[in-house]
């Protein structure tokens, strides 16, 4: 179905309008202009936030508007099925759905349902106003992938971390991926972040432990059929400057039947590396674990087990054709070494000239996620961020930059595609505090007689549009029937994975 076509959720959006004085008490609140917001994406960013609007101003309403028939973002697409602690948050978000001054509107795409001129006018206030009253926060992640920009990136075979991310969490949108996972018997993963490990240990992981997750039931299939024995973590710095936590490493370094395989010559420090690792705990303990398994794995003994590389000092050039022409068949590395950057005094991977090929029929590409600009607002494309200080929108990036009234920003977009799920509660408090500053300093004003306040203003464009938007019960129906399938299979739920399906459940009576 693909509701999202026009604008990926990429777009979502967190619109804050008609503010009124900052005030914490009934009386107050019952005597002015209700606060109406609305959130246009519900992941981490945008439920910490409405959390914390909910809790910070006793009169707000809170709309959350998402593209997609679920709530809940990277919780439900991007965190690894085997990491079930990480997604215990939803049961708090879920309370904050369940308040009753938020609403949940899924299904409602921005650019196609709703435009975002007719949400800052549903939202909005009076223009003669003596402070325009257009809060609008921004607090979409990052549904778009870097990209090296390197000859045969186009191969099939080649895929991003993300998009293999959202295929085995059952994300409507690459139900379709089907990477193959039959015609090859090495992986090359770019990147060792913690991503690229995530979507390493799916593939090295026993079948029988992801079997118990609520990984898609379609990619559970795959990989019981997969064919890949090896897989390459391909990094273009030394194992000092590996991106990953040591929670992750210790991980996939601990996987049953896998072989670990780490060249000893790549594990050799440098004065610099090891001022890294005095200055950075967390440097010097994934330093410590590759250097332990590096040990551990000395000896590989003739079995079958899987191989995990990991490959240092090397980047990729190019990308080569098998032998049909169209699919990857390896990748060339070019051997890098680390010098001193004089204007960050960080070490930088530079080429050497000394190339060689790995092969592999199967490459994932895990160099970050990227935001997409709005248009008409400031946009660091080469961070992927939108200027601002403490989350209040900046004019532009140069030093005269002024801070643009009523605009605010939250998560990735804020900070960059950067930290965990918690990460986003920090900044979240932030960019409220920020707000309600604003507004109890009276930065921006409210008007008393607005003709589409907030939500009544929102149905009315959904209705006439015959947008068939998802309420948070209805996804609760979906919620229901996916744990119902999962128990019948001995996992926590069996995920719904098509636009069709999702609508045809939500809609059930």
């Amino acid at each position: 179905m693909g509701r999202g076509v026009l604008l990926p959720r990429a777009r979502r959006l967190m619109l804050f309008l008609r503010p009124t004085s900052f005030s914490t008490s009934a009386s107050a609140a019952s005597t002015r202009e209700p606060l109406h917001v609305c959130v246009v994406g519900s992941g981490p960013a945008g439920f910490y936030t409405a959390e914390k609007m909910l809790k910070g101003h006793e009169g707000v309403q809170v709309d959350i508007i998402d593209r997609l028939p679920t709530p809940f973002g990277l919780v439900r697409s991007g965190v690894a099925p085997d990491h079930p602690e990480t997604k215990i948050v939803v049961n708090q978000f879920s309370r904050v759905a369940a308040n009753a001054r938020c609403s949940f509107f899924g299904n409602v795409t921005l650019g196609s349902d709703v435009s975002l001129s007719e949400l800052r006018r549903t939202y909005d206030v009076d223009a003669d106003v003596v402070y325009p009253a257009k809060q609008v926060v921004l607090a979409y992640g990052a549904e778009s992938d870097r990209s090296f920009g390197i000859p045969g990136e186009d191969l099939r075979g080649i895929h991003s971390a993300r998009e293999f991310v959202w295929w085995y969490n059952g994300h409507p949108d690459m139900y379709n991926l089907a990477p193959d996972l039959r015609s090859t018997e090495s992986a090359v993963v770019l990147g060792q972040g913690n991503v690229a490990l995530d979507v390493a240990r799916i593939l090295l992981r026993c079948t029988t432990e992801l079997a118990s997750t609520d990984i898609a039931g379609y990619a559970l299939d795959a990989l019981r059929s997969s064919t890949i024995k090896k897989v390459f973590l391909v990094g273009r710095r030394g194992p000092v400057q590996a991106a990953c936590t040591a929670k992750e490493l210790r991980e996939i370094l601990g996987l049953k039947n896998v072989h670990v395989c780490i060249k000893e010559a790549d594990l050799v420090t440098s004065p610099a590396d090891k001022e890294e690792m005095t200055n950075s705990r967390i440097k010097r303990r994934v330093y410590e674990l590759l250097s332990k398994a590096a040990t551990v794995h000395q000896e590989k003994s003739n079995d079958d087990r899987k191989e995990l590389h990991f490959v240092f000092f090397r980047k990729p050039t190019r990308f080569l054709p098998s032998e049909d022409g169209s699919t990857v068949g390896a990748v060339e590395l070019e051997k890098t070494l680390l010098k001193d950057d004089e204007v960050t005094g960080k070490q930088v991977a530079v080429g050497t000239g000394d190339f060689e090929e790995l092969k592999c029929g199967l490459v994932l590409k895990s160099i970050g996620y990227k935001s997409l600009p709005i248009e008409g607002l400031p946009f660091d494309k080469y961070r992927g961020v939108v200027p601002n200080l403490r989350g209040r929108i900046l004019s532009s990036e140069s030093e005269t930059a002024k801070v643009e009234p009523g605009l605010y920003v939250v998560g990735w977009l804020k900070r960059g595609p950067t930290g965990i799920v918690a990460t986003n509660l920090h900044c979240a408090e932030e960019t409220v505090a920020s707000i309600l500053e604003d507004d109890k300093k009276g930065v921006v004003r409210a008007s008393s007689d607005s003709k589409r306040p907030g939500r009544r203003g929102l149905l009315e464009i959904l209705e006439q549009k015959n947008t068939r938007y998802v309420p948070f019960n209805d996804w609760e129906k979906i919620d229901a029937k996916e744990k119902t399938l999962g128990q019948l299979n001995n996992k926590p739920r069996e995920k719904i994975t098509t636009w069709d399906e999702l609508l045809k459940v939500a809609n059930e009576e």
